[in-house]
């Protein structure tokens, strides 16, 4: 098979998924208590304007028939109108999501960079200081929940050395503090991750037989070694785009920052149906395709792989 008719495949294996995830998401919103029209009019609203809206937004019919209704706006990618905002969700994601992307793909790159090396330099100086020491690091990070650290670094650099804003949207300044809150414990678990792989390759026969020859330990290390314990961190890659969406909420409420997990967190409190439909719907999508890159990245890592 090839890698093409893999990909085709893949995305076809996709669609049962994320129609089981618009039955799930639809009707867990629609049992919780609350009314959005309600919420969006006031107590005081009259009777007729209730009904009025209800009739506008579609939620005076039978729950199937706003399902399907739902559906067919999903293939021509409306996701409808919001209750509150009254607004095309559509285009208020598209605005928020940006921001979105900008703060986890930084997340993303900041904790592979640094804890691929930190998880090399562990396993090569195994049971060593600094391997103890690496190890420490990552198990608080691992351990550390993201917005008690988010408030630790805004305590610091923000309110005491005045290195970076306290929170809001702008500049490269502040995008450093949630960055680094949204990928510190993605990195702990990277490098553990490094360390544990890199150490079951480093004692196989063709990495002895690569020291034999008089190949120096660095190269060893960085063109045999690692290429051949990346499987594991690759699955992890595509496991940590999901979670760094969904992280991503906790951290831009902390930092004020104008994305999809406010937005969402919101729609939540306001019962606003269409958005949280949305913002469900990108999560899952996000989650499907980060597992798709981590397949594709196998052969490329690893040409033995075959699709």
């Amino acid at each position: 098979m090839s890698i093409h008719q893999y990909i085709l495949k893949r995305v076809l294996m996709m669609l049962p998924v994320l129609l089981a995830v618009t039955i799930i998401v639809f009707s867990i919103l629609h049992l919780v208590p609350g009314d959005p029209v309600r919420l969006a009019l006031g107590e005081m609203a009259s009777q007729q304007a209730y009904d009025r809206m209800r009739a506008e937004l579609g939620l005076d019919k039978p729950l199937y028939i706003q399902y399907f209704s739902f559906l067919g706006r999903l293939f021509h990618l409306d996701l409808g109108e919001s209750v509150i905002y009254r607004e095309d969700v559509t285009k208020l994601l598209g605005a928020k999501l940006l921001n979105t992307l900008t703060l986890t793909g930084s997340a993303l790159i900041l904790s592979y960079f640094c804890a691929i090396p930190l998880g090399m330099l562990a396993a090569v100086k195994r049971n060593t200081v600094i391997d103890y020491l690496s190890m420490g690091l990552a198990i608080a990070g691992v351990s550390i929940p993201s917005f008690w650290l988010g408030f630790l670094l805004i305590s610091l650099f923000s309110i005491q050395l005045h290195w970076f804003p306290i929170a809001g949207y702008g500049g490269i300044k502040y995008l450093v503090l949630p960055a680094v809150t949204l990928g510190f414990g993605g990195a702990a678990q990277v490098a553990r991750m490094t360390r544990s792989s890199l150490l079951e390759v480093i004692n196989q026969d063709y990495i002895l037989t690569a020291k034999a020859k008089g190949l120096r330990y660095g190269t060893v290390i960085t063109k045999h070694a690692l290429r051949n314990a990346l499987i594991p961190i690759v699955t992890l890659l595509g496991l940590r785009i999901g979670w760094l969406i969904g992280g991503a909420v906790v951290i831009e409420i902390v930092f004020l920052r104008p994305g999809v997990g406010r937005l969402l967190v919101n729609a939540i409190y306001m019962r606003d149906f269409p958005i949280v439909q949305g913002v469900t719907l990108i999560l899952a999508v996000t989650v499907i395709l980060g597992n798709l890159l981590a397949d594709i990245l196998y052969a490329v890592v690893n040409p033995k792989v075959h699709y």
